[in-house]
Order: structure tokens, then C-alpha cells, then sequence
């Protein structure tokens, strides 16, 4: 049984998507270049996974890097890609021992060479793990998401009998299944950390009925109390998806 067909337990989210914010403050606020902010970020990504494994998340996303990110500073770029490419093989073992299934959401082909290789056989060694599922977000925004999705439908009306009959009759259910986010469960919770209230081109299509969860931790800071703590928020809400309290409680 895959991680998207077993059932999560009650209270828990199924999907969380966090944006990792805070990584250039936290290294700045401790007198260190930025990168070693993404250093330790990197190291609490790893640990965010166990812990949500632990708690009984099925699906995790991490926004790791957004198409608007390529207007960083250059060094900065390079830092960034050149960690993904390090960090990435490291990680495979632990991966594999804890039964994370590695994804991606996004396109990764501007990628340098050696962080795209990296991507992809990270994909390929864990495509048979359960226990969890990491979806990186990498080169990928809500936006450009929506577009490609638009283009997609555009292209499948006109292989139709009557294009315009097609879209007429297009439903978000089925807009959906023409996103990247396709074969990606939807998210229920969707937390940042850093102390920014928005969520910066993240998750568009979910974030409709998403629970939106924001924390003032700087993520290299993010500990396990703090998934805890909004996890615990998430299971104090009442998800109506535009019907009544009377509707969902009966």
C-alpha cells in the first residue's frame, strides 16, 4: 500500500506544505554568511521529515527553491544548487531507512547538471518507499503552474470533438488532473515559518481550502514542538469547504 492510499489518523493533516522562510535572517542574526543559513536549513528539512512521519503525515512538501529565486545573487544561486547536489546523495540512506519516497513538484530542467542528476536519482532509489512522501519544490511556482495547466487544457479541447463544448464543461476536478500537482495529494495544511504572512506564488490550486499556519520561528530554528504546535492547530479547525458547521457535523 502506498502512502497516498493509507488512511491518516484523525486531527492529522495528510499533506503539509511548509515555506522554509527565515534561512538568510537566522545566519545573519547570527553573525554567519547566508549560506550557512541554508546549511542549517537543510539539516532541520531532514528532521521535519521524521518528525512528520512520526506524527503520521503521509505527504510533505518543501518549498526549496521558487522560479523567482533565479534573481538572487548569482553566488547565492550557485551555493544553493551546489547543496542540493551534496546534500541530496548524503541523504539517500536515511531516506531508504525510514521509508521516504522522494518527489518532485516543479521543473528541474534549468537545473545545473549535478543537481539535477542528483534530483533524479534520488526519485529513482526511493520510488518504492511508503512510509512518507517529500515532494521538493524545486524551479516551481503556483503561478506558472496554473499556466501550464491552462495550456494544457487548451491543447486537450482542441483534440476534442467540439473544443469550446470541452471547455465549457471543464471542472476543477478535472483542471487538476492537468496540473504538475497531478498525482500529488491535496495539501491540508500549509505552514511558513520566518514571520511573513503570505504564501508567496506556493501551492496556488490547494491554498483555495488549504489551513494556513504561520510561525515567527526562523526555520533553521523550526524544532519538533513547533510541527507540533501546528499540527495541533490544524486539528482545532473546523473544515467546512463552504458548507455550515450543521452540514459537517451531521
Amino acid at each position: 500500500m502506498s502512502s497516498s492510499e493509507q488512511a491518516t489518523r484523525p486531527g492529522i493533516p495528510n499533506h503539509v506544505g511548509i515555506v522554509m522562510d527565515g534561512n538568510g535572517r537566522w545566519a545573519k542574526s547570527q553573525g554567519k554568511v547566508r549560506l550557512e543559513g541554508h546549511k542549517r536549513g537543510a539539516d532541520v528539512a531532514r528532521q521535519v521529515v521524521r518528525w512528520a512521519r512520526d506524527l503520521g503525515i503521509r505527504h510533505i512538501s518543501l518549498f526549496a527553491f521558487s522560479t523567482e529565486n533565479w534573481n538572487r545573487p548569482k553566488l547565492e544561486v550557485r551555493a544553493l544548487m551546489g547543496l542540493l547536489a551534496m546534500t541530496l546523495p548524503k541523504t539517500l540512506p536515511e531516506m531508504r531507512e525510514n521509508g521516504v519516497r522522494f518527489r518532485v513538484l516543479g521543473d528541474i530542467s534549468p537545473l545545473p547538471a549535478k543537481a539535477r542528476k542528483a534530483v533524479e536519482q534520488a526519485c529513482a532509489e526511493t520510488c518504492d518507499n511508503s512510509a512518507i512522501d517529500l515532494i521538493l519544490c524545486l524551479n516551481y511556482g503556483g503561478q506558472q503552474e496554473i499556466v501550464a495547466g491552462v495550456q494544457h487544457a487548451v491543447s486537450w479541447a482542441q483534440s476534442q470533438a467540439d473544443p469550446e463544448k470541452a471547455l465549457a464543461e471543464l471542472t476543477p476536478e478535472t483542471f487538476r488532473s492537468m496540473l504538475w500537482r497531478h498525482d500529488i495529494a491535496p495539501v491540508d495544511l500549509l505552514i511558513r515559518t520566518g514571520g511573513e504572512r503570505r504564501i508567496s506564488n506556493f501551492h496556488l490550486w490547494d491554498a483555495a481550502y488549504a489551513e494556513l499556519y504561520f510561525s515567527d520561528v526562523y526555520w533553521p530554528e523550526f524544532s519538533k514542538q513547533d510541527l507540533q504546535l501546528a499540527v495541533d492547530d490544524y486539528a482545532a479547525r473546523e473544515r467546512r469547504f463552504g458548507k455550515t458547521s450543521e452540514q459537517v457535523n451531521r
